[in-house]
């Protein structure tokens, strides 16, 4: 080859290879230190779309799951609470029993009575008064109510349950319960008894609810970890791969850094035949 100083093509060559280390270098640098095999979507368009989309379907599986749990509170809650309203209607069972027996006179159920009364009004007020937030759980307020547990915008995202939940005296038509004499007394267990059914109704309800919500629960989470898996293995860098990558790009860095200084010389050989 003869001797040219106008291009030094060596030194050309050098600056290219060079050039692409330095480019291989900063990703491998910049892949290890985002922990991310794709840094720009030009790295893998394909694959940066797929991890787009699975980070986005966990975003609502995340959230799904935060809605679902929400529910299951909800409906601990109205349990609590009507396990309240419950133990109150034993007790009022209880003192109706005790007032239907002549061994009581009239002056004492009078006395039971009082009782009674002010613990239905505390289960009335328990009734009214529990509440998710803003809403009112026991009141019979509440009918068809939808949960949104899918990171997704159709029907089999969505759970709708009937939610028939009035545990006030008037839903549970204890509100007219004197034991004020012994015939009151004894209507009252007949309806203390139907009152503890509905009650019974209501919380099974609550129950079968709850446990469902659990399974939705359950799923979403393993739906999260899978969809974890799948986005990892897209987008994630393999630190070892990396490395290796790294420690290459930066060798024949150096390399390149070395043959452009000898190549930038060669001019000066030609210089040498003019004097």
């Amino acid at each position: 080859m003869g001797l040219r100083i106008s291009t030094n093509v060596a030194s050309v060559n050098a600056q290219r290879n060079l050039s692409t280390q330095q480019k291989e270098l900063s990703h491998a640098q910049a892949a290890i230190s985002s922990g991310k095999r794709i840094v720009t979507s030009a790295d893998d368009a394909a694959g940066h779309a797929i991890s787009e989309n699975i980070r986005a379907q966990m975003a609502g599986v995340n959230k799904a799951k935060d809605n679902a749990f929400n529910a299951q509170s909800m409906f601990q809650i109205g349990e609590g609470a009507m396990n309240e309203v419950n133990n109150i209607l034993v007790r009022v069972r209880e003192l109706g029993i005790q007032s239907a027996s002549d061994n009581v006179s009239d002056k004492e159920r009078a006395l039971i009575d009082t009782e009674v009364q002010a613990l239905l009004e505390e289960s009335d007020r328990i009734a009214k008064s529990t509440r998710f937030g803003n809403l009112s759980i026991l009141d019979g307020g509440m009918e068809e109510m939808e949960f949104h547990v899918g990171p997704y915008g159709t029907e089999e995202n969505i759970i709708r349950v009937e939610v028939a939940s009035d545990a006030t005296n008037e839903g549970l038509n204890t509100d007219s319960i004197s034991l004020a004499d012994k015939s009151g007394a004894k209507d009252s267990l007949e309806t203390v008894d139907n009152a503890l059914e509905k009650l019974a109704s209501m919380r099974a309800n609550f129950g079968a609810v709850q446990s469902r919500l659990q399974r939705t629960v359950s799923n979403l989470e393993n739906q999260n970890v899978n969809l974890a898996a799948a986005k990892s293995r897209i987008s994630d860098a393999d630190i070892a791969s990396e490395s290796a990558k790294m420690a290459s790009a930066n060798i024949l860095q150096q390399a390149g850094i070395s043959i452009l200084s000898q190549a930038n010389q060669n001019g000066a050989a030609a210089l040498r035949l003019i004097g």
